[in-house]
């Protein structure tokens, strides 16, 4: 860096000394440092002479100019990621589930005050979004805790549990005790088809030796919804904030608690949204902040 600075100098000068007193070095010093470059270099970058200053070779004017390109980028890059005054800077490419995402990435973009920091989000399901972050495509991501790989350190945002989505007409909507999986193996069900919580609900039945009866596997929990709420089955998902209880169509919709009793030690009925990031990488001030505020984010929308 300090021979890049030197001779990013050199073209603004005629003499040695001019050049030397800008740098705040001695001009013997200075001259020294040219042959060291030179050496480096394997050609003359300028052409010194007692009495009559020095003069810039072409091959000096290129090796100068690329020299103040790569300091100004370095100025960019020192100015963009450190934390400086209590101030963040530089971009956060962070991903959330698909069926989470229009409850998570609004609230938690909205009131987050670091302006010099760049959000940036995307969308999808465990498998884009695992190799994403191995391969340094996201910094971050928001998912839930349901069958993740060891290579990923985890942060709670929120805890959660499964639910069931019924059309309000339906006779389990009006039960007072929770749901059981056997109230609902003969209804026809709608399932959210995505990896991992098209295999958790299997499983879920499986560990009470149950089919349910699917009649539909859709890849949005909105069209999950709005066939629940034309009457058309039920649908299981996870319990999540700032959740309107009616379908994008308008018609209203009933959730009730779901009971699944006796579960192996490898599956729960609970489970929770978390941030996750490559296992063993420093999380950036920046990205922690972003963790953060949307914990605090979710825990306001309930």
């Amino acid at each position: 860096m300090r021979h890049l600075k030197i001779m990013a100098e050199l073209p603004g000068h005629s003499t040695l000394g001019s050049a030397a007193s800008e740098l705040k070095i001695s001009e013997s010093a200075l001259s020294q440092a040219i042959t060291v470059i030179e050496k480096q270099a394997g050609e003359t970058l300028c052409l010194r002479r007692k009495a009559h200053g020095f003069t810039m070779t072409a091959s000096g004017q290129y090796f100068a100019s690329m020299a103040r390109k790569i300091l100004t980028d370095v100025g960019e890059l020192d100015a963009t990621f450190p934390q400086r005054e209590g101030r963040l800077r530089g971009p956060v490419r962070f991903g959330c589930f698909a069926s989470l995402s229009p409850h998570l990435i609004p609230a938690t973009m909205q009131g987050f005050e670091h302006a010099e920091v760049a959000l940036s989000v995307s969308v999808g399901t465990n498998e884009s979004l695992l190799p994403a972050l191995r391969n340094a495509d996201l910094d971050v991501a928001f998912v839930y805790d349901l069958n993740l790989p060891p290579d990923m350190d985890k942060q709670k945002i929120y805890e959660t549990r499964m639910q069931v989505v019924l059309h309000p007409e339906h006779p389990l909507a009006s039960l007072e005790r929770p749901l059981e999986l056997v109230d609902l193996v003969d209804e026809p069900l709608v399932m959210y088809e995505s990896d991992p919580s098209t295999e958790y609900v299997l499983q879920l039945f499986a560990a009470q030796d149950l089919n349910p009866h699917i009649i539909a596997e859709v890849p949005q929990m909105i069209l999950v919804s709005a066939m629940v709420g034309r009457g058309l089955g039920y649908g299981l998902m996870m319990r999540r904030p700032n959740n309107a209880e009616m379908s994008l169509e308008g018609r209203p919709l009933a959730f009730r608690e779901l009971h699944v009793p006796e579960l192996p030690s490898s599956l729960t009925s609970t489970s929770s949204v978390v941030a996750i990031t490559p296992r063993g990488v420093k999380v950036p001030a920046r990205v922690q902040a972003l963790i953060e505020h949307c914990r605090e984010a979710m825990a306001d929308s309930w």
